[in-house]
């Protein structure tokens, strides 16, 4: 694909300066100066300095999405009609020197203006689905989910991904993975692993092909903070951030944006146990009360089981009593069912 590219921007240069050279060469107000012989080869550099300012223009406007362009293009339709239509008055002006001259100023602030405002008030625009070409296709890519630091590194994202609750469109920044590439050559081994396992679990959602994985190539010149680009990128795209962050949770949400937090979904999907239900359970490890067994549920669970620890290795029958909820998760409080609490007291 790169060597398409190659050929065309070698044709976009070769048709630029030879249209350079040929129109300096037919221009006859050119032919009285003094110069006139090297006027071609004038146009040719003056072609070849277009195909430069082209390939300029492009870097700048790949990198921003399909709704920004949309909306410039449309605002500098407007404001060249505008321009258009306040030039009908000038009509009437006997030098047309001066009237030309308005006509240009006018079109260059109004095109200007009607640009400037059509790539701002298009953001207000909640448009259902900005990914119309993609109709038709398998993937569901009607909706965007930006990927940010902490998720990767998490890996759970792949999971998620790998059983089909999680569609559309993967965004990963550009940024983001410049900061997974700082925090994989740290001098710190535990963040150097980090760094390592979030560039690996990148891999393996691009080799799954589960859903479609997009490297964003935006950057916000004007932000430091990988958070705050996170942000400005998901008002952009009108998308949402899927994060294990809670700052960055809360500040996207005053800012009206959709989050995703893979630790609330891992809570939410967490087995429900209520007082008085039967569990079997393997006691692991003595409690720091005395004659305490700690158990744990399948997701991690800890279950606290009063006059266990004689059980240690052992699998026996747990009354629910009562939950606590606290900041860190779950934490459930048993006894043990009645035969297993009178053959320990035998």
């Amino acid at each position: 694909m790169r060597w398409a590219w190659l050929v065309l921007k070698v044709l976009l240069f070769i048709i630029c300066s030879a249209g350079g050279y040929f129109i300096a060469d037919q221009l006859e107000g050119l032919k009285h100066f003094s110069w006139a012989p090297w006027a071609p080869w004038v146009g040719l550099m003056v072609g070849i300095l277009f195909a430069l300012l082209a390939l300029s223009v492009e870097k700048i406007i790949k990198h921003l999405p399909l709704k920004i362009l949309f909306g410039g293009t449309i605002g500098l339709m407007l404001g060249l009609f505008v321009a258009k239509l306040i030039g009908f008055g000038l009509t009437g002006l006997q030098n047309n020197t001066i009237s030309v001259s308005i006509y240009i100023v006018l079109t260059c602030i109004f095109g200007y203006i009607g640009m400037v405002l059509g790539t701002i008030k298009i953001e207000e625009i909640r448009m259902p689905n900005w990914s119309w070409p993609m109709r038709g296709t398998s993937r569901s890519s009607h909706y965007i989910q930006i990927l940010d630091t902490s998720v990767i590194i998490d890996g759970r994202i792949a999971d998620i991904v790998e059983t089909g609750f999680l569609g559309g469109v993967l965004v990963i920044p550009e940024f983001v993975l410049q900061e997974l590439q700082h925090i994989a050559d740290s001098p710190d081994p535990t963040r150097r692993v980090r760094g390592r396992r979030g560039l690996d679990i990148i891999k393996r959602l691009q080799q799954e092909n589960m859903v479609e994985i997009r490297i964003d190539r935006q950057d916000f010149e004007n932000l430091s903070e990988v958070d705050a680009k996170l942000v400005a990128l998901a008002l952009r795209l009108n998308a949402k951030i899927v994060t294990n962050d809670y700052n960055l949770s809360k500040v996207a949400e005053v800012q009206g944006i959709r989050i995703l937090n893979i630790n609330q979904l891992a809570s939410a999907l967490k087995p429900v146990v209520l007082p008085g239900e039967i569990l079997r359970l393997q006691i692991l490890k003595e409690g720091k009360e005395h004659g305490q067994g700690i158990a744990y549920l399948e997701d991690g669970t800890m279950v606290v089981v009063e006059n266990a620890s004689r059980h240690l290795g052992k699998e026996v029958d747990v009354s629910v009593t009562s939950i606590l909820q606290t900041t860190a998760g779950r934490l459930i409080f048993t006894t043990l069912k009645d035969g297993d609490h009178s053959r320990q007291q035998h």
